[in-house]
């Protein structure tokens, strides 16, 4: 008796070790299995290998991120980094006439450098790694940015073939992520400096006292973080066909996160490829089911923080429960480790394929699905255009699913394709950009599903509809009306949208158009403010102190117009007229009171209207017209009680 108590006892310790030790695994297997019950879309091959598309740009910076952290490090700087590179590559190629093979290895070299720099920061300069690499978070992002003068440059199709499949199904980010893993794997358990970040990591000054060069260590360590980063940075272009300035904002956290849900511990000293491999697909596959269940992005957010949050209290219950280290090379030895994930393949095909069977007699519901994809739900303009696409699918029996890719191109890229890999019947798109839309849309067009396109058109694919107002002419019009109100003469300043977005450079050339009849309006200054409020007050009260003389402010958007308004204080309205876009509704009632001369509006909840009328009609296989207009109008005190939006 005694004796089958302690076998029973150590069997069940023995469980708890093997979760302990695998909990990344555990987590990764048990997310699979409630993805499968809850979305019959979900297990299918199309939507598996989104994931792995959608998994890869995050695991490639974090296989660089985990030679940092393993070594008691941080790296703030990669999504930057990416950016940057693939810039670098563009640039040269494409302006600069730069053969491709040689402008890839700029783009590498970049990556390189930029590690460097790091590197050299922490090591000779003693900066913590966290300012060290803040910085260069900040200057890579700067530097994409000037390079590019704000917008997006083509990509070589040579390089943009990386974004595509071999076999037709297969797809090669896929590919680059496992060569790139391997090799993580291969740097970490089979090299001198692998050896070194684990000695690193664990204890720096016994590191030193044993002969180790620890900062050039740390110097190789930053350096093969900069490789990985320009990597990734390469195919998230090819991706989107495109380098975008702006591209991989806030990747770090994603690759960071990967890398400590994998088991990898920010004290150092801990951390494996493998491990890094996990918790990256951990992240998409979470994002691709709560995408699949229409869950809002800002819970996603939510429940990411939640996911690592767990992962580190995993990582300290395993620490006190003295679990296996998570090192280069298991305690248990490779066959241990390889018995541990083919018993968990096993498990989850098991359960997969059991769970598989909820969905199999399920059938499609009677309301047709489309996909709603809508650029950002932080603005009130694109909040009304789901307004009024909800409104509208809700009386024709419309089961509608929103998401929302918060301004970033390559999120928008995997919504859209989790749209196609599911059963929805036509898809609205509102494009974060209008050529990195492009290879997610002729996806879409592969599959046979009708695109509608709203606000903003695609560029190099077809879409069945364009639901728009016209950006220029609406900046024209902005530009014609503070002509008007000031006479023809006069200083002014343009508050511009986000750099690299369609709606910020279509806008700012009407603005130039349209300004173009007034030679006596001189523009003294033109920003950015990112269609922010906030940053509109800020830019507007900083180009206050260097032009306190401004008569007029033309604002790429209401939102900006109103942190205008807020700087300009007793000015607004009396001496400064201030124009804004959008005819949101703080916009409106600003221009009821006074404070904003007038606000070119674009209807933005028959936008949403419109494109839900015109998705049903292309499902239903009726003819629908390529472009339908949405008048824009200039909305002012005189007229603005009779505008419904």
């Amino acid at each position: 008796m005694a004796t089958d108590t302690l076998k029973s006892g150590a069997s069940a310790g023995g469980l708890r070790r093997l979760l302990l030790d695998n909990g990344a695994l555990t987590a990764l297997i048990v997310l699979v299995i409630a993805m499968s019950a809850l979305s019959g879309d979900f297990l299918t091959t199309d939507n598996l290998l989104n994931v792995g598309v959608q998994a890869a740009v995050t695991a490639i910076l974090a296989f660089g991120v985990t030679f940092v952290i393993v070594s008691a490090g941080i790296d703030l700087s990669v999504g930057s980094v990416a950016a940057l590179s693939a810039t670098v590559l563009a640039w040269s190629a494409t302006s600069h006439g730069v053969p491709v093979f040689i402008a890839v290895v700029l783009a590498v070299v970049t990556g390189i450098a930029a590690g460097l720099v790091n590197g050299f920061l922490i090591a000779y300069g003693k900066l913590p790694p966290f300012i060290a690499t803040l910085a260069m978070l900040s200057v890579a992002r700067g530097l994409s940015l000037v390079i590019s003068e704000g917008s997006p440059i083509a990509f070589p199709d040579s390089v943009s073939h990386l974004g595509d499949t071999l076999g037709g199904w297969l797809p090669v980010p896929v590919l680059v992520m496992v060569v790139m893993g391997l090799l993580a794997a291969f740097v970490l358990g089979r090299t001198y400096i692998g050896r070194s970040m684990y000695a690193i990591g664990g204890n720096e000054e016994a590191a030193r006292l044993s002969g180790l060069r620890v900062k050039k260590q740390k110097l190789a360590i930053y350096a093969l973080s900069g490789v990985f980063a320009a990597v990734a940075g390469v195919v998230l272009a090819a991706r989107l066909s495109s380098a975008q300035p702006q591209a991989a904002d806030g990747y770090e956290l994603d690759a960071i996160a990967a890398v400590v849900i994998g088991g990898a511990s920010l004290a150092g000293g801990t951390g494996k490829a493998s491990g890094t491999l996990i918790g990256a697909l951990i992240l998409a596959v979470l994002r691709n089911g709560l995408n699949l269940l229409n869950v809002s992005a800002f819970w996603q957010q939510v429940v990411i923080g939640v996911v690592i949050a767990l992962a580190v209290l995993l990582d300290t219950l395993r620490r006190k429960a003295g679990a296996t280290p998570v090192a280069g090379a298991p305690q248990g030895g490779k066959g241990r480790q390889a018995a541990t994930y083919g018993l968990a393949a096993v498990v989850t095909v098991a359960v997969v394929g059991a769970t598989s069977f909820l969905h199999n007699d399920s059938s499609s519901t009677a309301n047709p699905k489309v996909g709603l994809s809508l650029s950002t739900l932080n603005n009130p303009f694109f909040v009304q255009i789901r307004s009024g696409a909800q409104a509208e699918a809700k009386k024709l029996g419309v089961d509608l699913t929103v998401t929302d890719a918060q301004n970033d191109a390559s999120q928008q890229a995997n919504q859209l394709q989790n749209f196609t890999s599911s059963s929805l019947g036509a898809i609205i798109v509102n494009p974060v950009d209008s050529d990195a839309a492009s290879n997610s849309v002729k996806a879409a067009d592969q599959a046979k599903i009708p695109v509608i396109a709203v606000d903003r058109g695609v560029n190099k694919a077809s879409v069945d509809a364009l639901v728009a107002s016209d950006n220029v002419a609406g900046g024209e019009l902005a530009a014609k009306t503070i002509g008007e109100k000031l006479g023809g003469k006069g200083k002014i300043v343009i508050l511009q949208g986000q750099a690299g977005t369609s709606a910020a450079r279509e806008r700012a050339e009407g603005f130039a158009n349209g300004l173009k009849a007034y030679p006596g309006i001189q523009v003294v200054a033109q920003q950015p403010a990112d269609f922010d409020r906030t940053k509109g007050l800020d830019v507007m009260s900083n180009l206050l102190q260097a032009h306190p003389d401004v008569q007029g402010v033309i604002a790429a958007n209401d939102e900006m117009a109103l942190g205008a308004i807020k700087a300009l204080g007793s000015k607004a309205g009396t001496s400064v007229s201030v124009v804004g876009f959008d005819g949101t509704p703080d916009g409106l009632n600003a221009v009821k009171d006074g404070t904003l001369y007038a606000s070119v509006a674009q209807q933005p909840s028959q936008l949403g209207k419109i494109a839900v009328d015109n998705a049903l009609r292309a499902l239903q296989g009726k003819k629908v017209e390529e472009t339908i207009k949405v008048p824009v109008k200039v909305v002012t005190k005189e007229n603005v009680a009779g505008f419904t939006g």
